[in-house]
Formats: C-alpha cells, structure tokens, sequence
C-alpha cells in the first residue's frame, strides 16, 4: 500500500472522509456524495471497511454504480472524479467530491423523494429548514443585515442563561412564527453569533463563545 493511501486510511472516518465496504444501493452512495458537495468536500474508500481495513472492490460494477448514482440520484450535478488504487491483489475505489457552488445538493431516496443530505464529523444529515435558508442567504451578495429586536435579544438571553435552545423553544419563549424563527436562527448562524450543533437526534443551537458580540456581554 502506498504511503497516501495508508495515511488517509489511518485518519479514520472524518468530516470529509467516508469508507464503503461495498457498494450495493446506487442511492444510498448519492446521500454521501451530496453530502459533501453541500459541506467542505471529500473523499469516499469503496473497498474499505469501517474499522480501515482493506476488502477491495469485486469489479468495475462499482464504478458503475459511483456514476448511476451521481448522474441518476444527484442534483444539480454535482463536481467528482474517481481513481482506482492496487494494494496487492485487491482494488481500492477513491471518489473524490469536490465542494459544490449551487447548494443544496439533493439525493433521491427509494420513495422517490428529493433529500438534502449534509456532512457533519462522520456522518450524513438531512439539513433541516434552518441551514437550507443560511445557504439561500449566503448566495446573496449584498450578505446579511441583522437588528437585533426583542426576540434576539430574548434568545440571547435565554442562551446565556441555559446554554442550548431548539428552535420550538426559542419559539415558545418569543412566540413568534416558525418562518421569522428559523431566519433569525439563519442570520445569527451566519454572523457567527451562535453555532448549531447536529445529531440523528435533531439540532440545537448556542451562544459561539468566539463572537465579539458574546465577548462583550
């Protein structure tokens, strides 16, 4: 094995690197290819197991499948190129995606249903409604502008006070709609003034400690 692959391997699944032992759904290799186009990028081993070792691909079927899934079960099209590494007798499948300029990123589930997928440490998320607006609003050029009114500042507040909100939460404590809520969430996000913290569990969000803003509190 040559020392790039050996090295990536031995990083170990990450933010922007995913092992496959095999690929046997088309559909669900999409949810990791958009999932990086949607969040910095990376690397997809098919022919790696989860613990690094190596299993190797069975055939060419693989890459068959890389494309049926990038051309088939992803939009818009997103950016990759593949390249197939030797060790010993065994074939390794590197996919390599690139960050992608038109999010959000889709992948088609077995329901027929569109799906916007993002990474975060090792695994893939779907987005909720919170992140796809800070990605609408960050395509605008003009950026941000953020007042802060009684409901950001109750949910400042609220967050020094008890360190993590849900967006239902923040709702409750402001009473303001789902809409207005997830914008200011979006704007804050974007400002660096809160940071979202993700899981399957669902999503919360707290005060960044690195804001000036919370600095100077």
């Amino acid at each position: 094995m040559d020392k790039y692959l050996k090295d990536l391997i031995s990083v170990g699944e990450n933010q922007k690197l995913d092992f496959k032992y095999c690929v046997s759904d088309s559909r669900k290799i999409a949810r990791t290819l958009v999932a990086f186009s949607n969040s910095d990028g990376g690397k997809l081993l098919i022919g790696v197991k989860d613990n690094g070792r190596i299993s190797g691909i069975k055939s060419d079927e693989e890459i068959y499948m890389v494309d049926t899934a990038v051309h088939l079960f992803c939009r818009p099209e997103i950016s990759y190129k593949i390249k197939q590494h030797s060790v010993g007798t065994k074939s390794i499948l590197e996919v390599e995606v690139f960050k992608g300029e038109k999010k959000p990123y889709q992948a088609k589930d077995e329901d027929g249903r569109w799906l916007t997928y993002f990474r975060h440490n090792d695994q893939n998320l779907i987005a909720n409604k919170v992140l796809l607006l800070v990605w609408k609003k960050q395509k605008n050029k003009t950026g941000v502008t953020v007042r802060f009114g009684a409901a950001e500042n109750s949910l400042l507040d609220y967050l020094s006070k008890n360190g993590s909100v849900t967006l239902s939460k923040f709702r409750k404590i402001t009473g303001i709609s789902s809409y207005r809520a997830e914008s200011i969430l979006a704007n804050l996000l974007i400002i660096k003034t809160i940071i979202m913290n993700c899981s399957e569990k669902g999503f919360t969000y707290e005060l960044n400690p690195e804001s000036p803003i919370n600095q100077s509190q």
